[in-house]
């Protein structure tokens, strides 16, 4: 329960102040769970980003949650990912019910701006660490570097999906094996999640006419099914399965305050919800929400192991060593755009941004402390 409650906690503060979309959010958890905590180090961490890479959903909360089921069990994961998603959920579902203009305080203003660009920092010191741990050699760096040109250029998610699976052919073909590289058995998948996962995708659209609510959770259930790449594919999708629903407005009001909040773009989930079920708000924004998030869930608790098993495998092991090169690739892009991009307005903000970093990796300040001083540089500037 102590796990748990731990978890809960840690994950909440992450979720306040977890501005910059899933790139920055991987380097939020490298930071608190890798380098301060060291529940896991960068070789585990880097397994649960490439599964996550793989499989549709939300991929950094697909790694928090499975964070929370390293350290803590399936109520450990469960924990994590409400720690995580709470506030923007509160947030979203407060401007849908309460017809919050998009007009922000010049103190709210402030304390994003300067919390964006502490994104940059923390992104910047995880590919730093991430760097020094995957790209050690000409091959995972020119792996990373590829990586990066690619997606910066060519950014669909048809691109990183294929810049993905050339490294991990690149790794598998090129790297020397090692002499501690052992044959191990491969765990399968586990089959009730897997049951689970198709039964909600299959089963629940044909109960949909019941209620409101039955087809409310199945149009969400969909979406977060089918969803590669992040929250920012999600939503042509729900476009297609609730656009009905909901007015092309209202789509964009809430797809731009999804943006402006911390925590996962899939919280987008809680706004639309609770406007299309507007005679029950909150039951609408928590179904969407849990819908929408479930099945990336459900494929971390089928998968997780056996990936772990599979990824120990000589060859697939070079597969992995490729893929986390190129991981900080797609860091790197991120980074460049669009992180860097929305926090960095000027000379100012770029000397800010290096100072955080020095300050971070070399004075080893406190994570909490450089999050108040990012906060009153943004309020002041």
């Amino acid at each position: 329960m102590l796990k748990i409650i731990e978890l809960f906690w840690r994950f909440l503060l992450l979720g306040f102040v977890s501005f910059g979309g899933p790139a920055a959010h991987i380097g939020y958890f490298r930071t608190a769970f890798v380098e301060k905590l060291k529940w896991l180090d960068d070789k585990a961490y880097a397994n649960l980003i490439a599964l996550s890479q793989f499989l549709p959903g939300p991929s950094s909360s697909q790694v928090g949650f499975a964070i929370g089921l390293n350290y803590g069990g399936l109520g450990g994961a469960i924990a994590a990912f409400f720690g995580f998603t709470l506030p923007s959920f509160l947030l979203l579902y407060l401007l849908a019910v309460l017809d919050v203009s998009s007009a922000q305080s010049h103190l709210l203003d402030g304390m994003i701006n300067g919390l964006k660009l502490f994104a940059v920092v923390v992104v910047a010191d995880a590919i730093y660490g991430m760097y020094k741990s995957f790209c050690k050699d000409f091959l995972t760096k020119s792996v990373a570097l590829m990586t990066a040109f690619a997606l910066l250029f060519f950014a669909t998610l048809f691109s990183q999906i294929l810049v993905l699976l050339l490294a991990a052919l690149i790794g598998m073909v090129y790297r020397k094996k090692s002499t501690d590289m052992t044959q191990t058995k491969i765990e399968k998948p586990k089959k009730v999640y897997l049951i689970l996962f198709f039964a909600f995708l299959f089963l629940v659209p044909i109960f949909s006419a019941l209620s409101h609510e039955v087809w409310l959770f199945s149009a969400f259930y969909e979406a977060g099914s089918l969803v590669f790449g992040g929250g920012h594919v999600v939503l042509p999708l729900l476009q297609q399965t609730v656009g009905d629903s909901l007015s092309h407005e209202t789509f964009l009001v809430g797809y731009a305050a999804a943006q402006a909040v911390p925590g996962p773009m899939f919280s987008l989930a809680s706004y639309l919800g609770a406007s299309i079920l507007n005679e029950s708000p909150f039951i609408g924004s928590l179904i969407a929400v849990i819908a929408i998030f479930l099945p990336g869930f459900l494929l971390i608790l089928a998968f997780k192991d056996s990936w772990e098993s599979f990824a120990k495998q000589p060859k697939i092991s070079g597969a992995v060593y490729g893929v986390n090169a190129s991981v900080v690739g797609l860091l790197t892009a991120a980074f460049i755009h669009p992180i860097s991009t929305t926090a960095i307005h000027g000379f100012v903000d770029v000397a800010l941004a290096i100072g955080g970093f020095v300050l971070l990796r070399v004075a080893k300040i406190p994570v909490y402390w450089l999050i108040v001083i990012f906060c009153i540089v943004g309020i002041i500037a």
